[in-house]
């Protein structure tokens, strides 16, 4: 698992993944958060900082698309800008809770 990157796998604990670049690599965990904000994000994205510290960097959203079907966003701060990005099946597997992390501006 440790080539994969730029994804996101959830566990019954909340979730874990990769998002990388040429300026960036950055590994993530992440955490449910319950709200009744129908707006607020259903994962808080968690990365270390050089000294070890766990910061919050973004998070995931729940949406449904116009056939009624659920669907992922998330949204990073990478230390280097802002990224966006739809989640979807990962190329080449057939688990589910594996997600390629599909930018977008």
């Amino acid at each position: 698992m440790s080539d994969l990157v730029n994804f996101i796998r959830f566990t019954e604990t909340g979730l874990s993944g990769n998002i990388a670049s040429m300026a960036y690599d950055i590994d993530l965990t992440g955490e449910e958060i319950s709200s009744t904000n129908p707006k607020a994000p259903v994962y808080r994205i968690l990365a270390k900082t050089p000294r070890g510290r766990s910061v919050e960097i973004g998070g995931i959203w729940k949406k449904i698309n116009q056939n009624g079907s659920d669907y992922y966003t998330l949204s990073v701060n990478t230390g280097y800008g802002r990224l966006n990005a739809n989640l979807g099946r990962f190329p080449g597997q057939d688990d589910d809770d594996l997600m390629a992390v599909i930018p977008w501006d």
